[in-house]
């Protein structure tokens, strides 16, 4: 499902941080969101791949589970999964209707504005109210923006990870890593063991504060978590044991760091009295997969939702180790208000051309603005205008594609290949359509302009 009358609705409502609304309409419903034991994770990049790994793990075990993640690449239903499947159009529908019901009513009853809640606060009281209703054994909650101030962060989790931090949306968590670290921290709970990834040195000092303020055991790489690479894979270790020749299935070094925390969250889930076995958590970092994240399209057709400095570097390394041959054109389309040209920095050796692009979202960049954002780069630049309509042309002229700058953008690329646009194309074989001077294209009349 792709669009909702609500949600068109609710989607005009923009960012508001703060728990009162969200926190008061889930009392108003019985706060469905104590039903079950849940695992919450925060992170500037990374914090998608591990609730896929953590869930899976745990559907492997045997456990019914829901899975609470943002934002979709394609589909709201992505938003909603049960065991790890998105959510039916049919359930969700249902769930948007009866859940939209009662949000107008208690809005009337509190005096509010009509809508009451955001888009994203509408979506995560829904993950919380079906995975109430399905009965689930377990909830994975990935922090939507920042942490502290996320409608997320009314649950009581069982286990906190922090994936990573890093500068992203610094207009609205901070412009220091110190103060960003202190929003995501603000996930924390009394007593509640937090698992992390590797943090810059300022970020672990902040997060590790909180946690000894609030008494919460915590886990790092170098202390508690380890990771080392042997011939056949990675091996993992936490205090609680150590899992051999790893090998997870989303591609990319930062993946390792993410399984490592991945694991320290399951075992972390041990301690609470989950029964999860060494071959149901290898299952979950090794199976796991997140549209989006690397993804091989089809041959020549990579994507990935790299949005910011951090993200474009842990691609750069991927590219670095992966190696060239042919030519590499980029898809770049990003989101508005970010520093377009530093966060497409270290990408630029690694690829012979930055093409421009913009998709259809309304909070997407135009390719022309975008274009004029990068002139200062050493970079051969252009502006492809709409990736609907560049996609099929860039692809027949390189032999490897890179789409990337914003999951909406990989998203977009993503549903034009399952439409079919790149049928009958193969990567590399030159213009789609060979013209020789004054001769008309092949092909049907009229079918150019679509």
């Amino acid at each position: 499902m792709i669009r909702h009358p609500v949600l068109d609705q609710l989607a005009s409502s923009g960012i508001k941080l703060g728990l009162e609304r969200v926190r008061a309409f889930l009392a108003s419903l019985g706060d469905p969101q104590r039903a079950y034991p849940v695992v919450h994770v925060a992170g500037t990049n990374g914090k998608g791949s591990v609730c896929a790994m953590v869930s899976t793990a745990l559907v492997r075990a045997g456990y019914q589970v829901g899975t609470n993640t943002s934002p979709h690449l394609e589909d709201v239903n992505e938003r909603v999964r049960l065991n790890m499947l998105p959510i039916s159009d049919g359930k969700l529908v249902e769930a948007i209707e009866s859940l939209d019901r009662l949000r107008r009513d208690w809005s009337e009853s509190m005096g509010m504005e009509e809508a009451g809640l955001t888009y994203f606060e509408f979506l995560t009281a829904l993950a919380m109210m079906v995975f109430a209703q399905e009965g689930v054994d377990a909830a994975v909650f990935e922090v939507g923006l920042g942490g502290r101030l996320d409608a997320t962060n009314v649950l009581t989790p069982q286990v906190t990870a922090i994936t990573s931090i890093g500068m992203d949306h610094a207009d609205v968590l901070g412009d220091s890593l110190d103060k960003i670290a202190a929003e995501k921290a603000g996930i924390l709970k009394a007593g509640v063991p937090v698992v992390i990834g590797v943090l810059p040195a300022e970020a672990r000092e902040v997060v590790e504060r909180y946690a000894t303020r609030l008494r919460c055991p915590i886990w790092r790489p170098g202390k508690e978590l380890f990771k080392s690479k042997g011939r056949d894979g990675w091996s993992l270790s936490t205090p609680d044991g150590t899992l051999e020749n790893v090998r997870p299935a989303m591609p990319g070094d930062h993946q390792i760091t993410n399984a490592l925390v991945a694991l320290g969250v399951l075992h972390g889930l041990r301690r609470e009295g989950f029964v999860i076995s060494d071959e149901a958590i290898r299952e979950g970092i090794e199976q796991a997969v997140m549209p989006g994240r690397l993804e091989e399209l089809r041959p020549g057709l990579i994507i990935d939702g790299a949005h910011n400095r951090p993200a474009t570097e842990a691609l750069a390394a991927w590219l670095a180790q992966r190696g060239k041959k042919g030519t590499r054109l980029l898809l770049w389309g990003m989101g508005e208000g970010r520093d377009a040209a530093h966060i497409l920095e270290p990408l630029l050796p690694y690829v012979d051309e930055v093409i421009a692009t913009q998709c259809a979202h309304p909070k997407a960049r135009k390719s022309h603005e975008l274009a004029a954002a990068l002139t200062d780069l050493d970079a051969v630049l252009a502006d492809g205008g709409i990736i609907d309509e560049v996609l099929a042309e860039v692809y027949a002229e390189a032999d490897e594609t890179l789409v990337a700058g914003s999951l909406f953008v990989a998203g977009a690329a993503r549903s034009l290949v399952r439409a079919g646009v790149l049928d009958g194309i193969e990567p590399g074989q030159g213009p789609l359509h060979d013209e020789e001077e004054g001769e008309e294209p092949e092909g049907d009349e009229g079918e150019e302009e679509a």
